[in-house]
């Protein structure tokens, strides 16, 4: 017991500082704020950004349609009847895809380490700033559109049988090539994914 009470007394000890006196504890009051509004700051953007990769990933509402489509149908190979061929050619866009994304995601999460520096700066220069916004947000689009094109090559890997049997079983549904019509707007936004 007095073991245990004595080293609460030293964790209590070291825990608290000791008071300042004069001009240390005047420049020590205004630093604390100024710097726990710094991390503040910086919390709130790393939790921002990381709601918003969890929306992206799980949250959005198409996040059916975002399902990572090409593994879908290798973990469906011997329900589709993938011959090797076919596999070996998926996995190399699985993995092509996957390198491309992953390139990308560091980029743009080096851009936003850069935005978060350029609003640090005082005054913050605006311009710089709508740039690489700019940037992150055509990283974003980039990796929207490759993972089409993945998508798209992945569909034409697969006999027309294994993509009416593959969208089927997974509840997806091919819709068909509308030749550059953009949708109405009561139809629903799915994609063949």
């Amino acid at each position: 017991m007095k073991k245990a009470i004595l080293v609460g007394a030293l964790a209590w000890a070291m825990a608290v500082p000791p008071p300042l006196h004069g001009a240390e504890a005047a420049s020590e009051r205004s630093a604390i704020p100024e710097d726990l509004a710094d991390a503040w700051d910086r919390l709130q953007r790393a939790l921002q950004d990381w709601g918003s990769q969890l929306r992206e990933r799980f949250g959005s509402s198409d996040s059916r349609d975002d399902r990572p489509v090409i593994s879908e149908i290798l973990n469906a190979k011997e329900y589709l009847g993938l011959s090797p061929e076919q596999v070996r050619k998926l996995e190399q866009l699985r993995d092509d895809f996957q390198r491309q994304s992953i390139r990308k995601e560091a980029d743009r999460r080096i851009l936003e380490l850069d935005i978060a520096a350029l609003l640090d700066q005082q005054p913050v220069d605006v311009s710089k700033v709508e740039a690489k916004i700019r940037e992150v947000e055509k990283l974003r689009a980039d990796l929207r559109v490759a993972r089409v094109h993945a998508i798209e090559q992945a569909k034409g890997v697969l006999t027309a049988e294994q993509r009416k049997k593959f969208y089927s079983s997974h509840g997806r549904t091919a819709r068909p090539s509308r030749a550059g019509e953009n949708p109405s707007a009561s139809e629903p936004e799915r994609s063949s994914r």
